[in-house]
């Protein structure tokens, strides 16, 4: 009896054991699958559309704003058939561009087919980024949007009427242009600011927010921070580094608010041109609805 307890007792530790490599392997699998889903996900950047309402006492009238940002001539199908679609589902009543459009490596053949397919639908507006200033063709650039008839902000305003509301477009260089000039056209862009008419202000930079506030332009579109290129959902939503604002940065994505000036940051369009991939942070198209 005492040996067939003894071998009992044997088997019984043998098959615990067994077990608990069994279980572990298990948690191992199941971790390791998770990781890999995990990552996959983080990984997918098909473009999205992300839509924001805006009110203010100053629209009497809806309007619906497409913002586009730091497409970097990035593709996005045959003749940009993916994005000019998208667009064109959201219908809207202009077109604006943060910057960035074009880049400074990759050549502007995407950026042409993008204009081929927007430029004589919609009315356009479009400020430089940092890298048209790069690519040293910046000249080159600005004309290629004048002549598909997009207006080029450059210190300079226009006040313009969509569905009877007036409102008045500023737009400013980036500052990579010489911030002397950029502080100039800051403040010439300014005088389009009044009581009663609602204003918006194109500029690339989200980290200049404070300047824009005590110019008190209703309503600030920027792009540049690339959604800070790396998100966690729920623990890491501004991402992990932005460029000129650097680890953990404030101005990244959605709508920030100081005084009476809204500034919204598009997590733009960029893809291939981005050596660091994105991570839980696809490409957007940003609509805008501003409301009464």
């Amino acid at each position: 009896m005492t040996k067939l307890n003894y071998g009992l007792l044997t088997i019984t530790a043998e098959v615990k054991i067994i077990f608990k490599f069994k279980r572990k392997g298990i948690l191992l699998i199941t971790f390791i699958g998770f990781s890999i889903v995990f990552l996959v996900s983080g990984l997918v950047n098909g473009l999205t559309t992300t839509k924001y309402i805006i009110h203010s006492r100053k629209i009497k009238s809806k309007i619906k704003i497409v913002l586009l940002s730091d497409l970097h001539s990035c593709s996005y199908g045959k003749s940009q058939s993916q994005l000019i679609d998208r667009i064109n589902d959201q219908d809207p009543d202009i077109v604006m561009m943060a910057g960035d459009i074009a880049d400074d490596v990759i050549p502007d053949n995407k950026v042409k087919e993008l204009l081929d397919g927007i430029a004589k639908k919609y009315p356009c507006y479009y400020v430089t980024g940092n890298h048209e200033f790069w690519s040293n063709r910046v000249l080159e650039q600005k004309e290629l949007f004048r002549s598909y008839g997009v207006n080029v902000l450059e210190g300079t305003f226009d006040t313009i009427s969509l569905n009877g509301q007036e409102i008045s477009i500023c737009g400013v260089d980036d500052p990579d242009g010489a911030m002397e000039n950029f502080d100039s056209q800051l403040n010439n862009a300014a005088k389009a600011v009044t009581d009663d008419k609602y204003t918006i202000l194109l500029s690339h930079r989200p980290e200049l927010f404070a300047q824009y506030v005590e110019h008190n332009f209703d309503l600030v579109l920027s792009g540049h921070a690339h959604g800070g290129q790396w998100r966690i959902p729920f623990l890491l939503q501004n991402g992990l580094y932005s460029p000129n604002q650097g680890i953990f940065p404030k101005y990244t994505y959605g709508i920030h608010e100081q005084s009476n000036t809204k500034m919204l940051v598009s997590r733009g369009l960029s893809r291939e041109s981005t050596p660091i991939p994105r991570f839980y942070n696809p490409p957007e198209l940003v609509v805008i609805n501003l409301e009464p």
